[in-house]
């Protein structure tokens, strides 16, 4: 959770229950080789790692973090909001369904005191049965572990020192540094071995007096995350290293977090090579102004704020870039702008594949109140505007881990084939929603699918969102979106549209593999 520049410090969570713009070309920048691998290989198995601006897989396959940040274990609760009203594999299913393949889970380390007990979790119903009794951690095992079976990845973010707010520092007078280094270790080591977790984000958004490369050791962010990172690597040297940005570099100011003007004379070193992630934060109005907004050539001008703030570090070839938070309600013309704006700077997957910028959105809970989320205030319908601007950067999810992450039978020889299930989500008699389920049901790997239905009645689809459709009459084709065609056998992706009127009868749709 962010917290903006000088003296605006707004809440963004509630604690208790509760166009495009001009992208710079990247002419003269240096092209990473890539890796070459098995073509029929789904990206993204195993622990990953760095090279030049990318983020490999362990067979050397360039992945792209798209993904969606989920708090609450951060809170007072002690974990992810939203379990008052649903169960978590369901949120977790809607998630992959969307389109994202990565959840950041923020969390304070109260997580690690016995006094910290989950709260505002609704069992009734069947909901979260398997969560009864456990503790923080338990619970973060678990959403773990279902996370890994639906082919997300899980980046765990040290939000807080504890519950009660931010930091601008890693430490505090209650929470020292040995504490925070002590408990990271102990993220490190529960989750060793497995591949779901794929890193940690160190400390959410240093600011002032936090410093880079100033070289004293009680303010220099840099230096900090070093320690913490080869303590994080020396207990599980597989994980990646996000390091967030400070506020105030060299005189100049930005968003919290959101500053790695200083990371390109000052890169963080660790002992393990090939393991740091950079990451930024970058906001709209709705969170609170700057001085680029006002600028007469916005949006234009953008591109080159970011590109001074941290873009130089991917076009420069030097490092990977994750944007760890961005977001905004979307009710300004201003905040429309920068969205759209924000987008094609990350590039878009359809045209660059997973030699891009990474990111993860703020936020999936619709809680946050300067920004919204992904999910409108009942905690399951989807804002499908603001989850549209974000449909040409998602990306591939990754190989199931664990157990029950599916997977096509045995036997000799490979079958392609897939399967649809459509589900009415609301109806309210002059138009509906509804969503489709794809899964792979053959034995191996598929590269694009293609759904088909007809309905009954006079129907008519008013907006698609994950998929592009065709119409003719009672007949619908649905194909799949760039982010989600691959699907490995036995995962699955979903797309979601509205249409009008409602009150029709639910149609069985056909699936065709590609």
């Amino acid at each position: 959770m962010f917290r903006t520049l000088h003296s605006i410090r707004r809440l963004r969570t509630a604690m208790c229950v509760a166009v495009a713009a001009l992208l710079l070309p990247l002419a003269g920048t240096v092209q990473p080789a890539q890796a070459t691998v098995a073509p029929s290989a789904v990206p993204g198995a195993g622990y990953w790692h760095t090279s030049g601006r990318q983020i490999l897989d362990a067979a050397g396959q360039p992945v792209r973090i798209a993904g969606i940040n989920w708090f609450g274990f951060e809170t007072a609760n002690y974990v992810v909001h939203g379990l008052w009203s649903r169960d978590y594999k369901s949120m977790i299913d809607q998630m992959k369904s969307l389109g994202y393949n990565t959840i950041r889970l923020p969390y304070s380390d109260d997580i690690f005191k016995s006094t910290a007990v989950p709260n505002s979790i609704d069992f009734s119903g069947g909901k979260n049965t398997d969560l009864q009794g456990l503790n923080s951690l338990q619970i973060m095992d678990k959403i773990v572990a279902y996370a890994g079976q639906d082919g997300l990845k899980v980046i765990l973010d040290r939000h807080r020192p504890d519950a009660s707010g931010q930091s601008a520092l890693w430490y505090t007078s209650a929470v020292p540094e040995s504490t925070w280094i002590a408990d990271l270790k102990s993220l490190a080591t529960r989750y060793a071995g497995q591949s779901t977790v794929i890193g940690i984000d160190l400390h959410n958004e240093p600011h002032d007096p936090a410093c880079w490369g100033c070289g004293d050791t009680s303010v220099d962010w840099r230096l900090a995350a070093q320690r913490a990172g080869d303590a994080v690597l020396s207990v599980n040297p597989d994980l990646l290293v996000f390091v967030e940005g400070v506020q105030t570099y060299s005189g100049v100011s930005g968003w919290w977090g959101g500053n790695l003007m200083g990371a390109g004379q000052y890169p963080v070193q660790l002992t393990v090579a090939n393991r740091v992630v950079y990451s930024a934060h970058d906001y709209a109005t709705s969170v609170a102004q700057q001085s680029w907004f006002s600028d007469p050539t916005f949006p234009a001008n953008m591109p080159g704020v970011w590109d001074k703030y941290w873009g130089y570090l991917f076009k420069q070839n030097i490092a990977p870039v994750w944007v760890g938070e961005f977001g905004t309600t979307l009710q300004s013309t201003v905040d429309q702008k920068w969205l759209a704006a924000l987008v094609t700077y990350l590039r878009p997957t359809g045209t660059y594949g997973a030699d891009s910028f990474s990111w993860t959105f703020w936020a999936w809970n619709p809680n946050s109140g300067d920004t919204g989320g992904i999910l409108k205030d009942d905690w399951a319908t989807v804002d499908s505007v603001k989850d549209g601007y974000l449909a040409s950067i998602k990306a591939p999810g990754f190989p199931a881990t664990g157990t029950g992450g599916g997977g096509g039978g045995g036997g000799g020889g490979s079958t392609v084939a897939c399967s649809a299930t459509y589900t009415v989500s609301s109806d309210w008699g002059s138009g509906f929603n509804a969503a489709v389920t794809v899964t792979n049901t053959g034995t191996s790997a598929i590269s694009s699918w293609k759904v088909a239905w007809t309905w009954s009645g006079s129907q008519r689809i008013t907006n698609m969102w994950n998929a592009t459709y065709t119409q003719s009459g009672q007949s619908v084709t649905a194909v799949n979106a760039d982010h989600n065609g691959g699907l490995a056998a036995g995962s699955s992706a979903s797309f979601g549209f509205g249409g009008a009127p409602g009150g029709g009868s639910v149609p069985s749709p056909t699936c065709t593999a590609g």
